[in-house]
């Protein structure tokens, strides 16, 4: 007797657009469906489920920079077209998930060739371009926010986005507010895009405080190992305490221990803020694609989580009267703290997986939308 069909992963190499297909792969696993990978050369170094089922290498580039490089990777999508179609003709899926970049371009347009149920998992607010360029060929779109931009409603599924097990596993662990004249844990991360700014703005503002409250920080701080000197001789000089590194590798707890957190908006740190459950005040990176990151923190501040501040505003006295603000005021810290828990989805994979399971079960749907 045939066991049931694979389903095929397909995604770009880029963290944001792997973590949600690893998760995914690990909660079908877990369910006992068979499943496997397109995707490619990138994907050699992936780790988790992923890593130890079947994977299906195909050409792949993105179309950007000069009129010759954008040829090319026409060519090569062309190329991994033909790849994907003979992949999908061997494995002979049940379905297609798509989860952005453009290495899944071939394999979601292979599918819809071959009339294959499809879907697309999108991790941020705006629907990326590799994903709006394949979605007429799906039936439903899952989310990670209310609502995402480009994807109409009648075909949005609110899942989440999958976190980290060493996140999701300090969803119970309470936020106290700050008691007067105590202690303030504020840990600062910024990835590897914009850092610099965070070196030079934050410490000003921290520095601008009145004294009182300045002295009551205790800072954890993400570094560009070029910024790290300069940074921590800044603290050191105004007795500040201060933790500077360039990497922590244990930042879910540096989360979960925090009062307030300073980030970037991207996808993950958002969803990760929300399965903890902390107060944040949020600079989007200007030069995200379609600005996404804009759209992430301003979906998450109209739940009441956190306080944007836009990277043109992004100065020293804007940054210090939010955080005066927000240090006077603990009680709305803690209000921050319970809207971000609320909108925290700690089980996206799984809801994730029921709708891949929900797609088997219900009949195709034509491009247009029309059951086949």
């Amino acid at each position: 007797m045939a066991g049931p069909r694979p389903i095929v992963l397909a995604t770009g190499g880029t963290g944001g657009h792997v973590f949600p297909a690893e998760a995914l792969a690990g909660e079908l696993e877990a369910r006992g469906v068979p499943f496997t990978l397109i995707t490619d050369s990138r994907g050699r170094q992936w780790q988790g489920a992923l890593s130890h089922q079947p994977i299906h290498y195909i050409h792949s580039a993105s179309p950007s920079g000069s009129l010759g490089a954008r040829l090319k990777a026409l060519l090569a999508l062309g190329l991994g077209l033909v790849d994907a179609w003979r992949a999908l003709g061997r494995i002979d899926p049940a379905a297609v998930v798509g989860f952005g970049g453009y290495a899944s371009v071939p394999t979601m347009i292979a599918a819809r060739l071959r009339r294959t149920p499809a879907m697309l998992h999108e991790q941020n607010a705006v629907l990326g371009k590799a994903n709006r360029l394949v979605l007429g060929g799906v039936s439903r779109v899952a989310t990670s926010f209310a609502p995402t931009r480009f994807v109409d409603e009648d075909r949005a599924w609110l899942v989440g986005n999958p976190v980290r097990n060493s996140v999701r596993a300090l969803r119970s662990s309470a936020y106290r507010a700050p008691a007067p004249d105590r202690v303030i844990d504020l840990l600062i991360f910024g990835g590897s895009q914009g850092a610099a700014s965070f070196s030079q703005v934050i410490p000003a503002a921290l520095l601008s405080l009145e004294q009182p409250m300045r002295a009551r920080l205790r800072i954890v701080q993400q570094c560009r190992p070029e910024d790290l000197q300069k940074v921590r001789s800044t603290y050191l000089q105004a007795n500040v305490v201060a933790e500077l590194a360039p990497f922590f590798a244990d930042l879910p707890q540096r989360l979960a221990s925090a009062h307030l957190v300073i980030a970037r908006s991207g996808a993950s740190t958002v969803a990760e803020l929300a399965t903890v459950g902390r107060p944040s005040i949020l600079i989007p990176y200007p030069y995200a694609a379609d600005d996404h990151q804009t759209a992430n923190a301003r979906a998450f501040e109209a739940t009441g989580a956190c306080a944007v501040i836009p990277h043109a505003e992004f100065t020293a006295p804007t940054l210090a009267g939010h955080l005066r603000a927000l240090i006077e005021a603990p009680q709305r810290m803690a209000a921050m703290a319970a809207a971000a828990y609320a909108a925290g989805r700690p089980d996206a994979a799984a809801r994730l997986a029921d709708l891949v399971g929900d797609l088997i079960a219900t009949p195709s749907l034509s491009p247009s939308g029309v059951a086949a």
